[in-house]
């Protein structure tokens, strides 16, 4: 589905092939990588998210740079925000923001930090994922050292400008766009075969019969 393309996007085509399988099968098809550290957890076990990331890194405490990528971000795109070691501690993000990626139509948010007005954002129902709540609020420090779309780390992930990132209540994965253009067909693959798998249990045989343990 993806044969003649030299140089590979994260685009509709691509995003529209993601969403037939689950971030767990396509970990499992790019061989275990690109999962990004287990406590980055949605708002809401039934969001899901597709998309191109828009790399934001922030001073701990200190949200001015995601303003920045708000107005910066194409429609389609997935923040992805380095909230620095102590991001946890703060709520970076809330209702208004939220409503600013919404408008512009952004496809959702991974941040290593934390979010606030937790019940909007549900409400809301913008793919979320962060690794706390809190109440805590942050400021907006002009000179603070932070940057958009450079490359961030997140737990053993280096995440670049333009990667592809899907999220579900499975966590979050993020690949270069070529390494996804390659997993997602097999993600699909591997699904209907676990389909096959399933109706054999149902239908009596063992798990260890079935993987022939």
């Amino acid at each position: 589905m993806f044969e003649g393309r030299k140089f590979m996007i994260v685009d509709d085509v691509l995003v529209s092939e993601a969403r037939k399988t689950s971030v767990s099968s396509v970990h499992e098809a790019a061989a275990r990588k690109g999962a990004l550290p287990h406590f980055l957890r949605p708002l809401d076990l039934s969001m899901q998210m597709c998309g191109r990331a828009f790399t934001v890194r922030c001073p701990s405490g200190d949200n001015l740079w995601i303003h920045h990528a708000l107005a910066a971000a194409s429609a389609g795109d997935v923040l992805v925000v380095d909230a620095g070691p102590s991001g946890a501690d703060f709520g970076y993000w809330g209702e208004i923001m939220a409503t600013a990626a919404v408008t512009a139509k952004l496809s959702g948010l991974v941040i290593s930090g934390g979010v606030r007005d937790a019940v909007q954002l549900i409400e809301m129902g913008l793919p979320t994922f962060s690794a706390a709540v809190t109440m805590r609020g942050t400021i907006k420090q002009a000179d603070g050292d932070g940057a958009i779309r450079e490359p961030v780390r997140l737990g053993e992930v280096t995440v670049r400008q333009g990667d592809f990132v899907m999220g579900d209540a499975d966590g979050v994965i993020v690949l270069p766009p070529d390494a996804a253009a390659l997993a997602i067909p097999r993600a699909i693959e591997r699904d209907q075969k676990e389909t096959e798998i399933l109706r054999r249990i149902r239908a009596g045989e063992s798990t260890l019969d079935v993987y022939n343990l």
